[in-house]
C-alpha cells in the first residue's frame, strides 16, 4: 500500500510530469517510461525524499536526470522541443503573446538553450500552459520565483533573437 501523502503527490503531478517529458522527448511511450521510472524511484524512496528540502524540486530533477539519460541512450543531445507536435499547437494558441519574440533565429531553439530553471519556467508556463501558481508548485519555488525566472527569460530570449521586449507584467 502506497502512502497516502505519495499518492497525493503522483495524482498532482503525474499528467504534468508526462506532458512535460513528452515536450522534451518528442514520443508519447518514451514520456511514459520516463515518468514510471520517476514515479517509481520516488514511491521506493518516498521517507528519503520527503527529508529533502523541496519535495518537488526533487522529484523535478530526477525527472529532468532521467529524460537526460534517455536522451544519451538515443543519440540525441538536445530535447525535441522544437520538434514536438505539442509544441507547434500550444504556440499556434499563444502566438499573440509570443510573436514578438519569433524571429528567423528561431524562438524555440533559443527556449532550448536557456538555463535550467528559466527552461523549465517557459516549457510549464508558455508551453505547457500552467498559470503561475501551478509552475511554482510543480517545481517547488514561490510564485515570486517563478515570476523572476519568466521576467530572465524574457530578457535573455529577447536579446538571442534580436527583439527590444517591453512585454507585460506576468500575473
Amino acid at each position: 500500500m502506497l502512502p497516502v501523502d505519495f499518492t497525493a503527490f503522483f495524482s498532482y503531478h503525474h499528467r504534468a510530469y508526462l506532458r512535460y517529458a513528452y515536450v522534451q522527448l518528442g514520443g508519447r511511450a518514451d514520456a511514459e517510461w520516463v515518468v514510471e521510472e520517476v514515479f517509481s524511484h520516488l514511491a521506493l524512496n518516498w521517507n528519503a525524499v520527503l527529508r529533502q528540502p523541496s519535495v518537488e524540486g526533487y522529484a523535478l530533477a530526477a525527472l529532468k536526470d532521467q529524460i537526460a539519460k534517455l536522451l544519451v541512450v538515443r543519440g540525441r543531445d538536445k530535447p525535441a522541443l522544437v520538434e514536438t507536435a505539442l509544441f507547434a499547437a500550444v504556440r499556434e494558441a499563444t502566438r499573440a503573446r509570443m510573436e514578438v519574440l519569433e524571429s528567423g533565429l528561431g524562438l524555440y531553439t533559443a527556449i532550448t538553450r536557456l538555463p535550467d530553471r528559466q527552461h523549465d519556467v517557459v516549457v510549464l508556463r508558455f508551453v505547457l500552459g500552467y498559470p503561475v501558481p501551478r509552475v511554482a508548485r510543480i517545481m517547488g519555488v514561490t510564485p515570486a520565483t517563478v515570476r523572476s525566472h519568466v521576467r530572465g527569460a524574457r530578457r535573455r530570449l529577447a536579446r538571442e533573437v534580436g527583439v527590444d521586449w517591453a512585454g507585460e507584467e506576468e500575473e
